[in-house]
């Protein structure tokens, strides 16, 4: 069995706690998350199965969507409702002054990222240092905002909004710094991830959900082809006889010349059947297909070609 499964994470739960979770239900031990999703927050958290954990790390460069909410008056050591409250402040703000800090952070902005997080520091988890009471230097990471927009405004107090941003972007920091930037303070109330990729809320399964389909016998319904998780990349399609080549590490020449950048990623098919990720090379004026093995990148190979 292989294949995605589009899981909608409850609060309460971490990342790996779903992993287990769908580990024990698909009796199977080739499970894993594709980015981490913080225990207080909800939403989507695609986990790979089987030969799927090969493309995992290609969710990282997905843009994620949220939807959050800021509450003004107050900060804390998390950057959340969850943490402790650091200081408080009474300085009211208007409806324009909101719209016009959330405006300023769409485009490129730098984070530092909050100390607790999952960020490493000479091998060590930032929360780790944060829960023995210790705080250290981080350096700025720039991210980017895609789009920031405000649903609703609660009388300037609680502002609701959905953001697209990239990889690496802490919504907790988001808010902190609206809230700095606002003259005042401010920490994230609320936060549920809409969207990964391709991967939406409105498709996802509840854990009760996919109870359900285990019960059924139909578990495999619900999983995604592994190649759903790699449509950002154009696809090349090959003879069927050439299924055994590419599996065994070779090089396959290419009869048409296909424009691309420098060391671009494809999506590889023999006939209809995905068997993994490769690069175009050139050599002896000729342009080869170069499996994703010989580039030190996972390629995924359907050995029961199926």
């Amino acid at each position: 069995m292989k294949g995605i499964i589009n899981v909608l994470k409850p609060s309460g739960m971490t990342s790996h706690d779903v992993v287990s979770f769908i580990r024990k239900t698909f009796n199977m031990k080739k499970v894993g998350h594709t980015g981490t999703l913080d225990p207080n927050a909800a939403g989507v958290l695609p986990i790979c199965i089987g030969k799927a954990t090969r493309v995992a790390e290609y969710f990282n460069d997905f843009n994620k969507t949220y939807r959050g909410q800021l509450t003004l008056g107050y900060s804390t050591d998390t950057q959340d409702k969850y943490g402790v409250i650091l200081e408080n402040s009474n300085i009211e703000v208007t409806e324009e002054e909101i719209v016009n800090v959330f405006d300023k952070f769409k485009g490129d902005i730098d984070q530092i990222p909050p100390m607790y997080s999952a960020v490493k520091r000479n091998g060590i988890k930032l929360y780790e240092l944060a829960r023995e009471g210790k705080t250290i230097e981080r350096e700025k990471r720039r991210v980017k905002i895609y789009s920031l927009d405000i649903i609703r405004n609660y009388d300037n107090k609680k502002i609701l909004f959905d953001v697209e941003c990239s990889k690496g972007t802490y919504v907790r920091t988001l808010c902190n710094d609206i809230g700095e930037q606002l003259g005042t303070l401010g920490h994230m109330s609320f936060l549920i991830r809409t969207k990964v990729g391709n991967f939406s809320i409105k498709d996802a399964y509840t854990l009760e959900e996919i109870i359900n389909f285990k019960e059924n016998n139909t578990l495999e319904d619900i999983l995604m082809p592994i190649d759903t998780a790699l449509l950002q990349y154009r696809d090349i399609v090959l003879n069927e006889e050439y299924f055994q080549a590419i599996k065994n590490g070779l090089k396959v020449k290419l009869n048409n010349n296909i424009q691309r950048n420098k060391e671009e990623l494809f999506r590889i098919y023999c006939g209809e059947i995905f068997i993994g990720i490769g690069t175009i090379i050139e050599l002896d004026d000729h342009s080869y297909l170069k499996n994703a093995e010989s580039i030190t990148i996972k390629v995924i190979i359907n050995e029961d070609n199926s």
